[in-house]
């Protein structure tokens, strides 16, 4: 039986790295075959991919170019990592995927949606998040957030503009598709958020 696919999306500063660790404990709580994992990365070789994406460089990364360094950490870590083990009944909890690149590309970087959807027909084929938690929290408070964590990496460096696109783009998808995307408010303390969380995964089955 096939597992399932979830992901986790979201601006900067939103909270996923605290919310992924709740929803693991969840999956895991329920004795749910879980593997964790993040996009871009995932694999040794995506993870390579990775560090050309986030790390700063004095040479500007084109905008196709950009594109296609995620699409080709996708491939491998769709190849390596999630298909088998979803093949295997394994669940997948994935830190970022698809919608992502719909917003930071599609939406932040104003790229044609039409090429990105080929792109994503050509790399995920039959590939679809069975659910996807969207958290949604206003861009000064997420920026203001990860500017206190640490340094910034290539894409929190931009400006205030290009995430308002990100979070535009994003709420677009999730009203495109409700019964696959549920959208968390991020902004209330933690405890109600992961409230939200918790009735979210309950349409899987978990936590019921």
């Amino acid at each position: 039986m096939r597992g399932k696919l979830i992901t986790v999306e979201g601006g900067e500063g939103v909270g996923k790295s605290t919310n992924l660790a709740f929803i693991q404990q969840q999956l895991e709580s329920a004795g749910i075959d879980l593997v964790v994992t993040r996009e871009p990365g995932g694999t040794e070789v995506a993870e390579k991919i990775r560090q050309l994406l986030l790390t700063p460089s004095d040479e500007p990364i084109c905008e196709l170019s950009e594109l296609l360094l995620v699409f080709a950490a996708r491939a491998q870590h769709v190849e390596q990592l999630i298909k088998p083990a979803l093949e295997s009944g394994a669940w997948v909890l994935c830190d970022r995927f698809i919608d992502a690149t719909y917003a930071y590309q599609g939406g932040g970087r104003a790229m044609d949606l039409n090429v990105i959807a080929a792109l994503e027909q050509m790399v995920l084929c039959d590939i679809k998040a069975d659910m996807t938690l969207l958290l949604d929290l206003p861009v000064e408070v997420g920026m203001a957030r990860a500017r206190a964590r640490a340094e910034l990496d290539r894409f929190e460096q931009e400006q205030l503009s290009f995430f308002e696109s990100v979070r535009a783009a994003y709420l677009a998808r999730a009203e495109a598709d409700p019964n696959r995307v549920a959208v968390i408010d991020a902004a209330p303390a933690l405890g109600q958020v992961q409230q939200q969380i918790a009735v979210a995964l309950q349409k899987l089955g978990v936590g019921v």
